[in-house]
């Protein structure tokens, strides 16, 4: 069967040879399902981009991701995917960090990292020091909490809107009504203890409940 993505031969090694080119800088490693994970310390991101970009022919920076996981101490994992254009090769590069502790910026190596950590900043509020121009650049101005972080609240804090009497945007608190609010997720065929339109009929009569009279019925006790 054909592979529904582009196949990426592997390079065999590649995890030791990098081991041995960063030293003290190397955490750990995997290899899983063709992709090769390394993650270094968060103080020498810089020099290890640098080794794998001048030694290793990994020339371009595709990506810089943020994963968040908050019941860690470091609840931050920075991913830097690396592409080898000579080699054919993907590599992808991490770090660990927190909300006070900053990321050195690669924006010396790679300039497309202005951006990305700018993205990363605005959606997981990871710093990155040395970044020349780190502030948002997918939320709007004023935009308060980081949107890609496990506890940030679905509704957000504030909704935007054009105010025809102030004649311009204003921000204020998230108003929804309760029914938008309160989600009921249990199936009524599977427990639900509420009961349903029309579901009366299938329970019968409850004991004293009068019994609707027939026609036949009717007519006979208007003659009496």
């Amino acid at each position: 069967m054909a592979s529904p993505a582009p196949l990426i031969a592997p390079r065999e090694g590649i995890i030791d040879e990098v081991r041995a080119a960063i030293g003290e800088a190397f955490v750990e490693a995997k290899n899983t399902v063709g992709e090769v994970s390394i993650t270094v310390r968060r103080e020498s991101i810089v020099e290890v981009l640098r080794t794998l970009r001048d030694r290793f022919e990994y020339q371009q920076l595709m990506e810089i991701a943020g994963v968040d996981y908050p019941h860690r101490e470091e609840r931050f994992d920075v991913c830097y995917h690396l592409l080898s254009v000579t080699r054919n090769h993907r590599l992808r590069i991490r770090v660990t960090t927190d909300e006070e502790q900053p990321v050195p910026s690669v924006t010396g190596l790679y300039p497309v990292a202005g951006w990305l950590e700018r993205e990363v900043f605005d959606m997981y509020g990871v710093l990155f020091e040395g970044n020349p121009d780190l502030r948002r650049i997918l939320t709007d101005y004023g935009f308060r909490g980081f949107p890609q972080r496990r506890d940030f609240p679905l509704t957000g804090y504030v909704e935007m809107r054009y105010s025809e009497e102030q004649k311009r945007v204003v921000y204020e608190p998230v108003k929804l009504a309760q029914d938008f609010r309160s989600f009921d997720f249990l199936s009524p065929w599977e427990g639900a203890e509420y009961i349903l339109p029309g579901d009366e009929k299938v329970q019968g009569e409850a004991p004293g409940a009068p019994t609707p009279a027939k026609a036949g019925e009717k007519t006979a006790e208007v003659k009496k």
